[in-house]
């Protein structure tokens, strides 16, 4: 494809590692941020990533990778942010704000905004003036793991600007990867932040024990509560069975690789909070979802009792072999 738009890579993480990987199929130079200068000094000089994804090993003709941040973004024609969601504010707490003016922003942060209770979507545009129209979001089903092994997987493009989101699914395309668009930014946006929830309570019913048929009832119920969610924050016409909403959640409550449900099973083996967190090396987006879900749905009033429940155990430390005992009976 023609290489004429200029790519900006925010994050230094496994999924900001993975797109960078796919972008450099297509593309003949990336811009990359990342804070850590010990792992920009050792990809400039190994060429993988010391922390994550470790078996991709970088072209260094196709990458600009550095710890300066308006460096890396204000020569793009669009930016991917894909850090931490809780990290996000303390990133752009001092860039000007000028420097993403007439820029495509497009959100691969799996999470909330824990200060404002805010997608990303809502925190681009209000920090920076970004019109809707020019703001996206990257989302699954799909692990950042299985795009370093090049295993097949999906990616959904979702913005309002039907000519933007067709331009980036056309860039993030490959071999390995294929892409769909979407026009539901908001909704797409809430179920990635939803799926990170229900894989933290997926995880917490494993560790203590139980079984795949209740985990097939309780996710059923998960989507059930998204799309109740959704439609009530964004009422506009969806089909949650696609991928975007469905799959991201299968993939998110069930793998090997998904942290959230790695955190919520050390939680149900009765691990505490803190000391679940010390052992993850990765941010679980969903300890800090279900707090930001809670407070926004003060205003919806929808019923959520999975959402409740994991931020029962969670943040007011009910036991959780109390708590899914009481779940059991509210699901259907």
């Amino acid at each position: 494809m023609e290489d004429s738009k200029k790519i900006a890579v925010i994050g230094g993480g496994s999924w900001a590692t993975a797109l960078v990987k796919i972008l450099c199929n297509n593309l003949n130079s990336v811009n990359w941020w990342m804070r850590n200068e010990g792992a920009v000094g050792h990809i400039l000089k190994y060429r993988h990533n010391p922390n994550y994804l470790q078996s991709v090993e970088f072209d260094l003709n196709k990458i600009n990778v550095s710890t300066d941040l308006e460096e890396i973004i204000r020569p793009a024609d669009i930016v991917i942010i894909a850090t931490p969601s809780a990290f996000l504010t303390k990133i752009f707490e001092n860039f000007p704000k000028d420097a993403m003016k007439g820029k495509i922003v497009y959100s691969a942060v799996k999470g909330i905004i824990p200060e404002f209770n805010a997608i990303p979507a809502r925190f681009i545009h209000k920090t920076f003036d970004v019109p809707y129209n020019h703001i996206g979001i990257i989302c699954g089903p799909c692990h950042a793991e299985e795009v370093a092994l090049e295993r097949l997987s999906y990616l959904t493009i979702a913005s309002q600007n039907e000519e933007s989101a067709d331009e980036m699914a056309e860039l993030l395309a490959c071999r390995y990867i294929k892409t769909t668009v979407s026009d539901d930014l908001f909704g797409t946006e809430l179920s990635a932040v939803l799926k990170n929830v229900y894989a933290v309570a997926s995880g917490i019913c494993s560790g203590l024990g139980y079984g795949d048929n209740f985990q097939a009832v309780l996710i059923s119920n998960a989507i059930q509560e998204i799309e109740n969610f959704i439609d009530e924050v964004s009422p506009i016409h969806r089909d949650v069975k696609s991928s975007a909403y469905l799959g991201d959640l299968l993939v998110t409550a069930y793998s090997q690789f998904s942290r959230n449900r790695s955190f919520g099973f050390m939680i149900g083996k009765g691990y505490s909070v803190k000391t679940a967190q010390l052992e993850m090396d990765m941010i679980a987006e969903g300890y800090y979802a279900v707090k930001c879900v809670m407070e926004i749905n003060k205003k919806f009033q929808v019923e959520m009792p999975i959402v409740e429940a994991v931020y029962r155990i969670l943040y007011e430390r009910i036991s959780p072999v109390i708590e899914m005992r009481i779940l059991t009976d509210k699901l259907t």
